[in-house]
Parts: structure tokens; sequence; C-alpha cells
């Protein structure tokens, strides 16, 4: 799994660090998400699939591995 996140959508909503707090951070100025793990291992992959479901905005663009 590859993950992408476009600061730009980020409305700072935070779902996705209380999801996946091992792969999502927030900025302390704005709350824009910062992705802390573009590939996270795959017992995250289940957390990061919600948080990016979830995502109010749909910031977070997830990309399967083959």
């Amino acid at each position: 799994m590859k993950i992408n996140v476009d600061e730009a959508k980020c409305c700072g909503a935070g779902q996705c660090v209380l999801l996946a707090p091992e792969v999502f951070d927030q900025r302390d100025d704005d709350g824009v998400v910062i992705l802390l793990e573009a590939e996270p291992s795959e017992h995250l992959h289940a957390a990061v699939r919600e948080a990016a479901a979830v995502c109010p905005a749909a910031a977070i663009e997830l990309s399967e591995s083959a």
C-alpha cells in the first residue's frame, strides 16, 4: 500500500490521526495532515483504509501494491 495526501484538500479534522497515529500526524499551526509513513506495514492497512474512508475532505488517496 502506498499513501498520498493532498494537503490543499485537508480540513484538519484529525480523524486520520485518531485512527492511524503511526501513519498520520497534524501540523501544530493549522492542523493539516502530516504523512509519517507513505508505505505502512501490513498490520496498519485496515486502519489506514478506514482513515481514508472517513476523511471528510477526501484528502487521503491509497494505491494498493500488486
